[in-house]
């Protein structure tokens, strides 16, 4: 859940790992979600702090670094790969260039040309919020063709997901009998279709509860007749994760 309520923030809350809520006088742990209202006194080790000291506190005793945080976030959503991780985590607990170029058997210099890339990378990013910021302000929004946001447990993203609120409206009723009582004529083949029917079921799931696979089988049921079928696509397409042993399955991210 977290992946979603930090990829929606801004840059500073992201680092923070809380936002702010100006008018509602609400601090909110990105990572958590726990409340921190102003005017309100909270006890953390012994100790009372008022709402803006108690969640800088919090994410950082409950939750640890954000950097550690934010790199544990898969690949879609950073762009850093396992081996970028492992430079960046070097750097941010303060090792040196010969330290690191020791520990992983390469040179200095190699080490020192990558420390310059992430430099350079930071750069480009920074250019290219700027002017999606300023384009995006420019726009003028039609909700109707807005996309629809991407589920966090998406393994892939690519031009599957580029689905319109309209799109997905319409492919909703080609495939449902009955939107309310879920009931589908069919289930498609193509992937994008495939896709917008898989997350219209996966609302029949509630987050953070756990079921057994007669449960999930008991859900699905009514939903259309080849039970397994919608069950594998549900894990395959990343809505639902279930345990190895497939004793348990929830609704993923």
């Amino acid at each position: 859940m977290e992946e979603k309520l930090i990829l929606e923030a801004d840059l500073k809350e992201v680092k923070n790992g809380y936002s702010f809520d100006t008018d509602k006088g609400i601090y909110n742990c990105l990572i958590c979600g726990e409340v921190f209202e102003v005017g309100e006194i909270y006890s953390l080790n012994g100790r009372f702090y008022e709402a803006y000291k108690a969640i800088e506190l919090h994410v950082r005793e409950k939750h640890g670094s954000m950097v550690q945080m934010l790199l544990g976030f898969d690949k879609k959503y950073t762009g850093v790969t396992d081996n970028q991780k492992s430079l960046l985590k070097d750097f941010y607990n303060g090792l040196s260039d010969n330290e690191i170029a020791k520990k992983n058997g390469l040179s200095p210099a190699t080490i020192r040309h990558q420390r310059f890339m992430f430099r350079e990378k930071a750069k480009q990013a920074k250019a290219y919020l700027a002017i999606f910021e300023l384009v995006e302000k420019s726009l003028v929004k039609d909700a109707k063709e807005e996309l629809v946001q991407v589920h966090n447990g998406a393994t892939m993203i690519d031009e599957r997901y580029e689905v319109t609120n309209s799109e997905q409206e319409q492919i909703i009723k080609t495939y449902f009998e009955d939107t309310e009582a879920f009931k589908l004529k069919s289930f498609p083949t193509k992937e994008k279709r495939k896709i917008v029917v898989l997350r219209k079921i996966s609302t029949l799931f509630e987050a953070g509860k756990k079921y057994s696979e007669v449960q999930i089988n008991t859900i699905l049921k009514p939903v259309f007749e080849d039970i397994a079928t919608i069950r594998r696509y549900l894990i395959e397409y990343g809505f639902l994760e279930r345990t190895k042993d497939c004793k348990e399955y929830w609704l993923k991210g």
